[in-house]
């Protein structure tokens, strides 16, 4: 039976285990129905955001098999993959950089598949997928597509046809089999782990303890505290920007509840900090933190520290912290990895410019990245 691509403007009239089945349960939960469907529901994506979707869709049939999240983008905030140098060269051209078209989790700046084909398709139904999206963009019309945070396969299959492929990293968190927090701690120089203990110490020191709210724990009042550290640090900075709104964080505590890892830091039963993670198959995702108070290494504590003693407790593989804060991760066991973007710009002159910057900044963090090996744990 023949395929059909189509382009819809909402999740709405998709059924959810239809599109979850795409996903898989090892997909990443960013792309999963209840996940994009709050930010349309919530109005954190549509009209008036700067994220307009544009969902790519394969049918064969009424089957529903192959998909892409794709936004209209027309500015590059909540994007994470930073292309302001690219837009900046534009205008300076002369020429229009936005909109364009991106395929991404909005405001994740997450790794997984991004090209979501059912079990049992293959090439075909990717390949359908991609010039559906290459269609999209000029029917639009915008500037480019951009695949951000792909996979190595997906990467070498997208510069196979033609696509820029951008090396960025973040520092990423891996469990190497560890029983305890102190097995993890043994691997660092003494001096380095002294300093860990330290930390840890100072936040019980300060009357702090730590508590995780998973699953049916999860309550209007987490969901609340959850909303309130979000927006704490959005508010805390001038240029801080609330994505989110609390209509998402309730559908959130609703719709994707099993995904949700909150971690609360809390002091004489109140809560004075913590985070908001998701987790699934065996990866963490850190994702917002904030506090009440400034508390000496609370955020730490509750960003990386008791993240890693949750992986290891709950034997999970890996933790992902978010992009920045390289220098501060790094040094709690936080090791770089490559991620990776695609990018077609359909803008002579601009794209062969992005093509030689991106081949310079390839090899400027290759050598970054090489500085920093064997530098951290001690030499088994």
């Amino acid at each position: 039976m023949a395929l059909s691509i189509e382009v819809r403007d909402s999740l709405t009239d998709i059924e959810p285990a239809a599109w979850d089945a795409l996903i898989g349960d090892d997909g990443s939960p960013f792309f999963e129905h209840a996940f994009l469907h709050a930010l349309e529901v919530s109005g954190c994506v549509g009209e008036g955001t700067g994220w307009g979707p544009r969902y790519v869709i394969a049918r064969r049939g009424e089957r529903l098999v192959g998909a892409l999240a794709v936004y209209r983008k027309d500015d590059s905030y909540g994007e994470f993959i930073f292309d302001w140098a690219w837009a900046d060269a534009a205008h300076r051209a002369g020429l229009p950089y936005y909109p364009k078209l991106i395929c991404a989790a909005p405001f994740s700046p997450v790794g997984g598949r991004r090209i979501h084909v059912a079990p049992g398709e293959g090439d075909e139904v990717a390949a359908a997928l991609i010039q559906g999206a290459r269609v999209a963009v000029v029917q639009e019309p915008a500037t480019g597509l951009h695949f951000l945070y792909v996979t190595e396969s997906e990467a070498d299959r997208l510069e196979a046809l033609g696509f820029v492929i951008r090396h960025t990293h973040q520092f990423q968190w891996t469990n190497a089999g560890y029983a305890t927090f102190d097995d993890f701690l043994a691997r660092f120089r003494s001096k380095r782990r002294n300093q860990i203990k330290r930390e840890r110490r100072q936040v019980a020191e300060a009357g702090v303890t730590t508590r995780v709210v998973t699953g049916d724990a999860i309550d209007d009042a987490a969901i609340e505290q959850a909303w309130l550290l979000y927006r704490s640090t959005v508010d805390k900075f001038f240029w801080g920007r609330r994505y989110l709104n609390r209509r998402f964080f309730d559908l959130l505590g609703r719709d994707w509840r099993d995904r949700l890892v909150l971690i609360f830091a809390e002091r004489d039963g109140e809560v004075v900090g913590g985070t908001v993670n998701a987790a699934k198959a065996g990866v963490l995702y850190g994702r917002y933190w904030g506090c009440r108070e400034d508390i000496r290494n609370l955020h730490f504590e509750v960003c990386s520290y008791a993240g890693i003693e949750l992986c290891i407790e709950r034997g999970w593989q890996r933790f992902e912290a978010g992009a920045g804060g390289g220098g501060h991760k790094y040094g709690r066991g936080f090791l770089p990895r490559i991620t990776r973007s695609a990018h077609e710009i359909l803008l002579p002159g601009l794209d062969d410019a992005v093509a030689r910057a991106v081949a310079h900044e390839k090899e400027q963090l290759a050598a970054e990245l090489a500085s920093l090996e064997g530098d951290l744990f001690k030499r088994s």
